[in-house]
C-alpha cells in the first residue's frame, strides 16, 4: 500500500481519492517538445519482431495490387470487342479494314475513317462472344485472386496489429510497477490511466486499419502510374497535374492539424483525471457544495476538449473532399482528351475507359492516404504519450549484496538526509537505533517529515546521504522486495479493491487458507460484523467499500496486516476512522501483535502512545527530543507543549 502524502512531500496537487492530479482541475501532462521523427521509429522499432509477417504482406499486397491493376485492362479489352463487333456489324462484309477505311474516306467520312483504323474491326462481323467470355472469365478470375490476397493480407495485418499492441500493454503494464512513488506523486491518475487505456486503444486502431491500407495504397498509386503511362503518355502527364496539388493540400492540412491532435489526446488525459477525482470523492463534492463547482470545470476541460478535437477533425477532414474534387477536376480533362484521341484514332476506347478507371484508383489511393493522415496523426499524437510514458525514469536497479531470510526487526538510521525538491531540505543527519521487539512512536506536527521516514523505510524513495539498515544490513544492498517483505502497514487512508471480504484480507499473504484469515479477522475484530453481513465473508466490496462504514475499512486493513505476519510493523494513524471502544480492542490487539516485532507508530492522537518504548518527536525532519513519555513530559519541551495542546483545546471546549 502506498504511503499517503504528507507535509514537505513536492507540490502534486491532491485530490478527494488521496491520490495526485488536483480535486477538480486535474493536472496538465508534462509538456515536450513534439518529435514525430522519434516517435515513428520508436514505433517502427516495436514492429521490428513483425518483419517476417509484413514482409509476407508485402507480398500479398503486391499481388492483390496486382490483379486490381491488371483488372481495368482486361475489362477494357471486353470493352474493345464489344466496340470492334458492333462497327464491324455495320461495315459490308468481304472486305478488309483497309478498304473500309479508304471507303469512308472517299464518302468524306474521315474522322469516322480515323476511328476505324485505330481499332480491330473485321468488317461484316459482330461482336465475338466466345472471345468476350473468355476476357470476362479472365476478369472475374483476376479480381476473386485479388480478393482472396487481400482477405488474407488483412488477416495477416491484424495479427501484426494486435500483437504489437499486447506487447505495448504488457511493457505499460510492467512499468506501472517499476516506476516510483514521486512519479505517482506527481503525475495525475487519470492521465496516467488514459496513457496506458486510451492512447494504446488509439495505437491499435491506427495499426489495425492504417497499416494493411498504406502498404495497398502506395503499391497500388506506383502500379496504376505505371500501366497510365504504357496505355498512354499523353493521358499520364494529364493526370499527374494533380499530384502536386494533391501533396500541398495534404502538407498544409496536416502541419496545421497535427498539434491539435496531439492537443486532443492531452486534454482527453486530462478530462479522466477530473472525472476520476470526482468521482472517488463524490461524497465529498456533496458535502462541501462543491457540485456546481466540479460542473463548471468539468464543462471547461470539456470544452477544451472539445475545441482541440473539433479543430484536429475539421482541418484533417478538409482533406478528403479536396482530394475528391481534384479527382473529379482529373476525371473531366482525362474524358475530354481521351474522348478526342479516340475519335482520331490514337487510341482505342477499351483502353480509355480502362485509363479513366486508372485516373480513379490513382487518385483513390492518394485520397486514402491523405485520410489515413488523420487516423496517422492522431496515433502518433498517442504513440508519443505512451512512449513518453514507458521512457520516464524508473526506480534504480537493485544492487544485491546481501540476502534478508528471516528478519528480525533490528532498524537503524544512520545519518540519514532526505529531500523532495532540491531546493528545500526535509530530512537532515537522522540518527535512530531500534532494537527487535520495541516500539517506536513518532509524533510531531504537519509537516515534520514523519510519513516521510516511513516511505523511506520501505524504499519508496532513496534516501541522499547516511543509510538505513535491517538487522545490519544496509536496505540499498538488499532487494526492495525483500525489504518491504519484512514490512507490514497499516494506513490512515485504506486501500480496498473490489472483491470479496475474503480476498482483501488475504492480500496480505499469498496462499493464506480460509482458517488464516478468519483467525486474523479476529484478530482484528473484524470477524463479528463481518458475520452480521448476509453473505459473510463473501460478501463483495467495490473499489470504494462503500457498502461498509470507514471504521469497518480500517478493521479491514489491519486484518491484513495481521494476516501478513511481519517482522516490522509500521502504523500510520491506523486508528483513527474507528470508534473509541474499537479503538481501545485493537490497542489490545495491537499489543499482542507487536510482541517479540518492532514497531512503527504514527500518531496525532498523543493519548494512544503513551505505552510506546520510545517516543521520537519530530520537527521540521530532525529528531527534537526522544525518550519515554512520563520522561518527555517530566522534560516540559517540544513533546510536553504538543501533548498539552490537544488536552487543553478538549478542556476548553467543555467549559465552553
Amino acid at each position: 500500500m502506498m504511503a499517503r502524502n504528507v507535509g514537505g512531500r513536492p507540490p502534486a496537487r491532491v485530490g478527494f481519492g488521496g491520490g495526485p492530479g488536483g480535486g477538480f482541475g486535474g493536472m496538465l501532462p508534462p509538456q515536450k517538445t513534439k518529435d514525430l521523427g522519434k516517435t515513428l521509429r520508436q514505433l517502427l522499432a516495436r514492429l521490428q519482431p513483425e518483419r517476417v509477417r509484413i514482409a509476407i504482406s508485402a507480398m500479398l499486397a503486391l499481388g492483390s495490387v496486382a490483379g486490381t491493376v491488371i483488372g481495368p485492362k482486361i475489362i477494357g479489352n471486353a470493352t474493345n470487342v464489344i466496340f470492334d463487333g458492333v462497327i464491324g456489324k455495320s461495315l459490308p462484309a468481304g472486305i478488309t479494314k483497309q478498304q473500309a477505311v479508304a471507303g469512308l474516306r472517299a464518302q468524306g467520312h474521315g474522322q469516322i475513317a480515323d476511328l476505324v483504323s485505330g481499332s480491330n474491326v473485321v468488317p461484316g462481323h459482330g461482336i465475338d462472344f466466345t472471345r468476350l467470355g473468355q476476357i470476362l472469365a479472365l476478369a472475374a478470375l483476376v479480381y476473386i485472386l485479388a480478393a482472396a490476397l487481400t482477405w488474407l493480407l488483412s488477416y495477416i495485418m491484424a495479427g501484426v496489429a494486435q500483437r504489437t499492441v499486447y506487447g505495448l500493454r504488457r511493457d505499460a503494464d510492467a512499468k506501472l510497477a517499476r516506476l516510483p512513488l514521486k512519479y505517482f506523486d506527481s503525475h495525475a491518475h487519470g492521465d496516467v490511466l488514459s496513457r496506458v487505456t486510451n492512447d494504446i486503444d488509439n495505437i491499435t486502431t491506427t495499426l489495425q486499419q492504417g497499416l494493411s491500407q498504406f502498404l495497398t495504397s502506395t503499391l497500388t498509386i506506383v502500379g496504376v502510374l505505371a500501366v497510365m503511362v504504357w496505355i498512354s503518355p499523353l493521358l499520364a502527364a494529364v493526370a499527374l497535374v494533380t499530384v502536386p496539388l494533391s501533396i500541398v493540400v495534404t502538407l498544409l492540412v496536416a502541419r496545421r492539424s497535427q498539434r491539435h491532435f496531439a492537443a486532443q489526446w492531452q486534454r482527453t488525459g486530462v478530462l479522466n483525471g477530473q472525472v476520476e477525482q470526482v468521482h472517488t470523492g463524490h461524497a465529498l463534492v456533496q458535502v462541501f457544495g462543491r457540485r456546481r463547482k466540479a460542473i463548471e470545470e468539468f464543462s471547461q476541460t470539456n470544452q477544451a476538449l472539445y475545441e482541440a478535437s473539433f479543430r484536429a477533425q475539421f482541418l484533417s477532414g478538409i482533406i478528403m473532399p479536396a482530394m475528391a474534387f481534384l479527382g473529379n477536376v482529373n476525371y473531366v480533362v482525362i474524358a475530354a482528351v481521351g474522348g478526342y484521341r479516340v475519335a482520331t484514332g490514337s487510341i482505342t476506347l477499351g483502353d480509355v475507359q480502362a485509363f479513366i478507371q486508372y485516373s480513379r484508383q490513382f487518385t483513390m489511393p492518394i485520397t486514402q492516404l491523405a485520410g489515413q493522415l488523420n487516423l496517422l496523426q492522431s496515433g502518433l499524437a498517442s504513440a508519443e504519450r505512451v512512449f513518453e510514458f514507458l521512457g520516464d525514469e524508473e526506480e534504480a536497479p537493485d544492487r544485491v549484496r546481501g540476502e534478508l531470510r528471516e528478519p528480525q526487526g533490528e532498524v537503524a538510521l544512520e545519518h540519514v538526509s532526505f529531500r523532495y525538491e532540491p531546493e528545500k531540505p526535509l530530512i537532515t543527519d537522522f540518527n535512530l537505533e531500534v532494537r527487535p521487539g520495541q516500539t517506536i512512536a513518532i509524533v510531531g506536527p504537519t509537516g515534520a517529515g514523519k510519513t516521510t521516514i516511513v516511505n523511506l523505510l520501505m524504499r519508496f524513495y532513496e534516501i541522499e546521504d547516511g543509510r538505513i539498515c535491517l538487522d545490519g544490513m544496509n536496505t540499498r544492498d538488499l532487494r526492495r522486495d525483500d525489504v518491504r517483505r519484512a514490512f507490514g502497514m497499516v494506513l490512515q487512508d485504506t486501500w480496498i479493491f473490489t472483491g470479496t471480504i475474503r480476498d482483501n484480507i488475504g492480500y496480505g499473504k499469498i496462499g493464506a487458507t480460509n482458517d488464516e484469515i478468519v483467525a486474523a479477522a479476529q484478530a482484528a475484530y473484524v470477524d463479528p460484523f463481518v458475520r452480521t453481513l448476509p453473505d459473510g465473508y463473501d460478501t463483495v466490496l467495490t473499489d470504494d467499500a462503500s457498502n461498509i462504514s470507514a471504521g469497518q475499512k480500517q478493521l479491514l486493513t489491519i486484518a491484513r496486516a495481521f494476516l501478513a505476519d511481519p517482522a516490522v510493523l509500521i502504523l500510520d494513524e491506523a486508528t483513527s476512522s474507528v470508534d473509541t471502544r474499537t479503538e481501545v480492542l485493537i490497542q489490545h490487539a495491537m499489543a499482542r501483535l507487536r510482541q517479540n516485532r518492532t514497531s512503527f507508530v504514527i500518531a496525532h492522537r498523543l493519548s494512544t502512545i503513551r505505552n510506546a518504548d520510545s517516543i521520537v518527536v519530530m520537527d521540521q525532519g530532525r529528531i527534537v527530543e526522544q525518550g519515554s513519555h512520563a520522561e518527555l513530559l517530566r522534560r516540559g519541551g517540544f513533546y510536553y507543549t504538543l501533548y498539552n495542546s490537544q488536552f487543553s483545546d478538549v478542556l476548553e471546549e467543555q467549559a465552553s
